[in-house]
């Protein structure tokens, strides 16, 4: 938040102007809704001869780092159920011309293998990490607006919104050309439901915010 903004909306608050006065006065003299609305959320809505600031919330190297392992095991095991979906539709619908090789088939278990024992550590670590956070921010509301966590939210909607565009592209450009086969509709399927369940809940969890602050 810039200095001007602060000190106006602190010296606005202690003459005892309604917030809507100054919010108007604000958004006439240019500043955007957000500036106006992080200015005014800084102090308390109470009775008090003066304003009352809010504490700011402070985010300790420890809960960076479990947020950012947090979403680095999300990716990790969004990733791995991706792949083994697509490993099991390689199975059982494969490549009429890889068919015939016995490595193509070899090559597939390999990778599920791989990708279910990602999942096995990374999707229990993600469920604790988010249950830890969570309990944290139930005991502390100010923890949920860390930046770190906003920051990373809104890279994760900007990654699954990116892999939803470039899903649809995909299939625009198959169907097209008249390349649709079932075998490429499931994983269509597959990367739009596993990117979509993602990029939904987080915006589900931002709007949540929104109206709770």
């Amino acid at each position: 938040m810039s200095q001007p903004i602060d000190t106006f909306v602190y010296d606005a608050l202690a003459k005892g102007l309604d917030r809507p006065k100054i919010k108007t006065a604000l958004k006439h003299a240019g500043w955007s809704d957000d500036e106006v609305k992080q200015a005014l959320e800084a102090y308390h809505d109470v009775d008090f001869p003066i304003p009352v600031p809010k504490r700011k919330p402070y985010l300790s190297a420890r809960e960076a780092f479990m947020y950012l392992l947090m979403f680095l095991t999300l990716y990790i095991s969004a990733f791995s159920f991706g792949t083994i979906l697509f490993q099991t539709i390689n199975i059982y619908l494969p490549d009429t011309l890889l068919n015939m090789y016995s490595y193509y088939y070899d090559g597939a278990r390999q990778t599920i293998r791989w990708s279910t024992a990602a999942l096995i550590i990374a999707y229990p670590l993600f469920l604790w990490i988010s249950y830890v956070l969570n309990k944290a921010i139930s005991k502390d509301a100010a923890k949920r607006a860390s930046k770190i966590r906003k920051w990373l939210t809104y890279i994760t909607l900007f990654i699954a919104a990116g892999v939803i565009i470039g899903d649809l592209i995909g299939l625009v450009y198959n169907f097209l050309g008249g390349e649709l086969t079932l075998r490429f509709i499931l994983k269509v399927l597959t990367v739009g439901v596993i990117s979509g369940s993602i990029f939904g809940y987080y915006l589900w969890d931002l709007r949540k915010e929104e109206k709770e602050s």
